[in-house]
């Protein structure tokens, strides 16, 4: 189902414009200077409402986030939600992750967290995935060396789907679970998907994948 258009949406995408990014190649080569520090960077893709974002900084002040997200209508409620709590290290990124195809920087990323993609059910469409060899080679662009990713789905088949392919990238994983609530994993934040999809009762599953 598709959003409807928030009111006001323009004045509040005005009123949280400190924290929103439109055109990444303003800092082509320096990814570091939007925030005016040397933190370590982390990244979310798709961040949606912003509730995993938003308890990641909060217990995370020692980091700076970017989180990607493409539809406006949701973008403002994440960034309103960081707005309100006073956050310094989120910005956010308005728009779709391949915009980063061309990009380049010298600051890196040490972490990108993947929760809850569109699991491009049909064959045909499995280059969309963004755990695909496709979407690897530029996570991998971004990220430092011996980079992480954190990925997490309600989507069995999607994450097996993952599991081998970043098996067929040469990365190394661990923490790999298949019912990640009734799992020993320590410090797990929960988006809005997470916590509708296990109050159905459905497992969620999780692993980190790391480039070598």
């Amino acid at each position: 189902m598709r959003m409807r258009k928030k009111k006001h949406l323009g004045e509040r995408l005005e009123n949280c414009s400190d924290l929103i990014i439109y055109d990444i190649t303003e800092y082509n080569g320096d990814i570091k200077s939007v925030f005016g520090n040397n933190k370590p960077l982390r990244m979310e893709i798709g961040c949606g409402k912003g509730g995993f974002i938003l308890e990641t900084a909060k217990r995370n002040k020692d980091i700076n986030f970017i989180a990607i997200e493409k539809n406006l209508n949701v973008l403002i409620l994440a960034a309103e939600k960081i707005k309100n709590e006073g956050l310094t290290n989120v910005r956010f990124l308005a728009g779709d992750a391949n915009m980063l195809r061309g990009f380049e920087t010298e600051t890196k990323c040490e972490v990108i967290y993947i929760n809850f993609c569109d699991p491009w059910h049909k064959n045909s469409y499995r280059r969309r995935r963004l755990t695909h060899e496709n979407h690897l080679m530029l996570w991998k662009k971004l990220l430092q060396k011996n980079g992480e990713i954190h990925f997490k789905t309600d989507n069995k088949n999607l994450f097996e789907f993952s599991l081998n392919s970043f098996s067929d990238y040469d990365m190394k994983l661990k923490n790999i679970t298949f019912d990640l609530h009734n799992s020993d994993f320590d410090g797990n934040i929960m988006t809005e998907y997470e916590k509708l999809f296990s109050e159905k009762g459905q497992p969620i599953y999780r692993c980190e994948a790391i480039f070598r």
